[in-house]
Formats: C-alpha cells, structure tokens, sequence
C-alpha cells in the first residue's frame, strides 16, 4: 500500500482556517489490502466533510444528528457500537482515522476538510499541521496561504523535524497583508538517510502569526452582510491582580505531579508584580492557609512563599469544597487591596472531591454562590482522574475557564503557560454595542476579563442595508472608564475581500456559525436543564445548516459492498 501523494492545502483568511487534506494512496500487491487515512487535527476545529473515492466512485460523508445517526448505525451494525473513528490524542489534537479495503492494483483518495478560527493566545495565532505520513511519499507538500487586511506584523515557521535539508524544500513568500508557506520536500529530503526507506517526517509543522493593529476600537470585516469585529488593545496599564493558588496535596498527587506543580509555582512567583497579592491554599482532606490573609509580591514575600512551596508533599483525602470556600472568605475579608485590581481563583487538582462534602453539584452550588460574580475561578485538572466537566462547570459559571493539565515531561511548562495567559488582566467590564435593530444574532458581546495577548471576537448579520455600522465598546480599565467608538463603512468594508482570488465567498458567516456553536455549547455547561436542551437545539440546528461535526452531530462513512458498510465520525470533546 503507498502513499503516491499528500497534500495540505490550508487557506486563512483573517483568523479563520479552512484546511483540505487530501491522501492519494494505491495498492500494488495482488491482493486486495487495507488502505488507511490516518490524520490529526486541532481539537478546536471542526470537521466539515469527508469522502473517499475509490477507482473513481466517491463515498461521501453525510453529516446528521447524532442520535439519529447512532439509531441508524445500530440497526445497521448488529454487533454493537465500533470504537468511532476520531479520538483525542493529546493536548492540542484529535485523530482521524479511516480505513478501507481496496483491489489489487486500486487507487483511493481521501480528502478530509476541516475549519476553525484561530485562536490569539500571549499575542499570537497559531496554525498547527500534524504530519506523519510514515512512509516516503514522492508528492508532498504543505501549502498554507494567509490573507490579514489589517496587516501582518510579524509570521514565523517552526517545526520539530526540521534538518537543513528539509529547510531547502521550504519557501515564504509575504507581503502587506498576504503570506505564501511552501513546503516541497523531495523522497531524498524526506529520508532519515540514503540507504534507508525511513521518513523524518514526523511532528509538527507550525504557522505563528500576529497582525498589526490600529483602531484603537479595533477592526471590523464584512462580507454578505456579516461582520465580525476583533478587538485587541495592547500597551495598557496592568490590573493589580489579587491571586490564590489553591493546591491539592491529596494523595494522588504524590510523587512527580507536585513536583512539577512546585517547579510551576517556584516559576510563576517570579512572575507576580510588585503590586500583586496573592497566598497559597493546600488541601487534603485539611485545608491550609499558608497564610490568614494576602500579602503583597515584595522580594521578601515571594521568598517566603518559595521557601513554602518548596516544602509541598502529597498525601490523603480531597475535599475541594471547603479549600475554594476558604480562598472565596480570604478575598472577602481582605482589606487592603488596592483599588482597582481584579481577584481570582486559581484551583489546581487531580482528582475527584473525597473528603468533606464530596457530592459535586452541591460543591457547585456552594461556591456559585459564595463567588457571587466578584472573582473570577480558574480550574486546572490535571491528568484524567479528574471530573472535568465538574471543574468546567464550576469554572465557566463563575466567569473563568477550564483547562485539563496532560501528564507529560512538560506538564510544569502547561502550568506556568496558563498562568502566563491570566497573569495580564487590562480590562474588566467590556461591553462591545452596536445598534440593536440592525444586527442579528449577535455573538457575545459582553466579557468580563480581558487579558494582554489575547483578542475579543464578536460577529453578527447585519440585518438591513446600513450604509454605515457603529460600534461603542466600553470598559473599564486600571486607570479609567473608557468609551471607544468607530464607524464602518459597509461598502468600503465588503469591498476589501472581494477581488481576493483564494477566499471562499461567506467565509465571515461561516465564521459566525463556528463562534456561535462554541458559544452555545459553551454556555449550555453551566446552564439550568431545560436552558440547555435549547442551546443545543440551536447549536444542532447550526451544525447541520453549516456542515460541521460538532458533538452534537455525526458524519456517517458509508463505505464499498462486502465491507463493515458504515461507520461513524464523532467528535470527542475533553469532558469525554
């Protein structure tokens, strides 16, 4: 079986990536044999088609409603469920994997199209293409196009096969606002070394990116009447940030997990400003307070707590409820805090709640409720002992995000990279308004943090023929309340996609469907049952009209006579 041709084709167009893999694969033996296409993709992204077609007869993938595609996969498979064909495989990336039996001397090609919008994270977008074709292939090439109208700042490449060799088979091409990435390599490129049929091409092959910025009320697109609007605003004064740490030391984190959580936290105490306060929570089934009240980040302060983290072991219970009551009491007694600064809550744990109140929605009431929208909560889990869909529970309805630690070599790194992207609040309390007769189905428009790094994504349908879109963003930021205002012309704006040969056409409504799924099937986590059974209504309805699998909807394989006739793609999502 061999892999004739490969090819990535991937075109972004202002932060949204529309990526087609496309695997060409013959059989020589005199046999029918298995062909496989095996690929991996961002967990972010969602699949939007899928078909094989083999001697020249396409199998298409057709996307459904996931219950019913399931009924209609039992019925046809009596023997039970099959293992799905897409699962997680790690931080950042799921696996797609289909097979297929094909002739003696058969051709099948694969193509697999998925989008997603890019995400800036500590001031960039990242483009990840996972390549492991493991075997020579005498076509390859990655072939990656960008188109920025605000400008690109700055473009990197970087990957974790690279050799010299391999440096020669790529090429940058940039300009203004638009990027070319080629990447070519020849059968003797792709070799580990001539004598031997091995390929170096195994990792990842990454795009990182940045674009410039000017509004001060940041950048409106349109195209057929939507826009979306993306706002960033940098080189502001800091938020003073009030911070406890609330560590679990129960058992199960013995051994190499506090110790990486120690070198996390010796790291991130170097990193608090001078006008942070912050203290340490630990539990088991106790709850310690290293000490009864915050304390400013002096020199002499982050020493001390260095010397305390230092002496972090693991052993006993875990009882969650009563360590995040106990951060919830110190930042409502405390005093002297400056001003305007912005608290919060970061929990990292690795397991289930054991000790003490131990029934995770009671937890989740009990700290909802002492919360009461004055801090924000961050749940770190680590490794897959933990509920995370408790912990993303528990940190979406108290303003903050989710984040599953994995256990590997670089799990102290994830810790300090999270911390990294909170460490920097510039705003609180951003309204983004527009004229509400003239806009539909708005995204978000309302965020309560906003970090330095990241960037805020609202996107709607302009509903009638407005010749100019206004927008007022206000916010409050360390030193002032801000109002922030801008005025888009609707021609002049459409006008700017419109002669750009390699953009597919409604690009910013497809936009809008994908940020709107997120955003349902976000909001649908911490919301009440019968709230969620219409968010995921809307959310289904969305998935279908667009094409996507989403965990809502399921893409079924039908493949060639006298084979396991179907299959199903779902989407795995990190709660499981």
């Amino acid at each position: 079986i061999k892999i004739y041709s490969l090819r990535v084709d991937c075109k972004v167009t202002s932060r949204f990536a529309h990526t087609v893999i496309t695997s060409k694969i013959v059989n020589q033996a005199n046999e029918s044999r298995e062909a496989t296409f095996e690929v991996e993709l961002p967990k972010m992204a969602f699949i939007t088609n899928f078909s094989m077609s083999i001697d020249g007869k396409v199998y298409p993938g057709i996307i459904k409603e996931k219950a019913s595609a399931q009924k209609e996969y039992d019925t046809a498979v009596s023997h039970g469920q099959s293992a799905g064909l897409v699962k997680i495989t790690g931080r950042k990336l799921e696996q797609f994997h289909v097979s297929v039996s094909i002739a003696a001397a058969s051709k099948v090609t694969f193509e697999l199209m998925y989008e997603e919008l890019l995400k800036r994270q500590l001031g960039k977008f990242e483009l990840l293409i996972k390549v492991r074709p493991k075997q020579l292939v005498k076509h390859f090439q990655i072939d990656v196009h960008i188109f920025e109208p605000q400008g690109i700042r700055f473009l990197e490449t970087g990957s974790t096969f690279m050799t010299n060799e391999l440096t020669e088979a790529l090429t940058k091409v940039q300009n203004e606002t638009k990027a070319h990435i080629l990447f070519k390599p020849t059968v003797d490129q792709q070799k580990i070394n001539p004598e031997l049929d091995e390929t170096l091409l195994d990792g990842d092959f990454v795009v990182r990116y940045d674009v410039k910025r000017g509004a001060t009320a940041g950048d409106i697109q349109i195209v057929n009447g939507y826009f979306v609007h993306y706002f960033a605003p940098h080189e502001m004064p800091v938020f003073p940030k009030n911070v406890i740490f609330v560590i679990d030391r129960s058992g199960s984190m013995a051994g190499r997990k506090i110790e990486q959580t120690r070198d996390a936290l010796l790291k991130i105490l170097r990193d608090l400003r001078l006008e942070d306060h912050f203290s340490f929570i630990t539990f088991n089934r106790k709850v310690v307070e290293w000490k009864s009240s915050l304390l400013q980040a002096t020199a002499e302060n982050v020493a001390s707590a260095a010397g305390f983290v230092q002496t972090l072991s693991a052993s006993g219970g875990t009882d969650i409820n009563r360590a995040l009551l106990t951060a919830v009491s110190v930042l409502d007694k405390a005093e002297t805090l400056p001003e305007r600064s912005i608290s919060m809550i970061i929990l990292l744990t690795d397991g289930q709640p054991t000790s003490g109140e131990s029934n995770v929605e009671v937890i989740q009431e009990n700290i909802q409720k002492a919360v009461n929208g004055k801090y924000a909560l961050f749940c770190l889990g680590f490794g897959f002992d933990v509920s995370y869909r408790f912990l993303e529970k528990m940190a979406l309805s108290n303003g903050g995000i989710a984040r599953r630690i994995y256990e590997n070599a670089d799990a102290a790194l994830q810790l300090q990279g999270f911390y990294q992207e909170v460490a920097t609040p510039i705003l609180t309390q951003i309204e983004m308004q527009y004229p509400e007769n003239a806009i539909e189905g708005l995204t978000q428009n309302n965020f309560k943090l906003f970090f330095e790094g990241s960037e805020i994504i609202v996107s709607g349908k302009i509903s009638n023929e407005l010749d100019l879109l206004p927008v007022e963003i206000k916010a409050q930021s360390h030193t002032s309340d801000l109002t922030l205002k801008e005025e888009a012309n609707v021609k002049e704006k459409e006008q700017v996609f419109q002669n750009q040969s390699y953009i597919f056409g409604n690009f910013i409504e497809r936009l809008w469907a994908y940020l709107t799924i997120q955003q349902l099937l976000e909001k649908s986590i911490s919301a009440q049952e019968e709230d969620q059974k219409t968010l995921e209504a809307q959310a289904l309805e969305l998935s279908l009209r667009y094409s996507f699998v989403t965990p809502l909807t399921s893409m079924v394989v039908t493949k060639p006579t006298g084979q396991e006739q179907t299959e199903l793609v779902n989407k795995p999502t990190e709660a499981g």
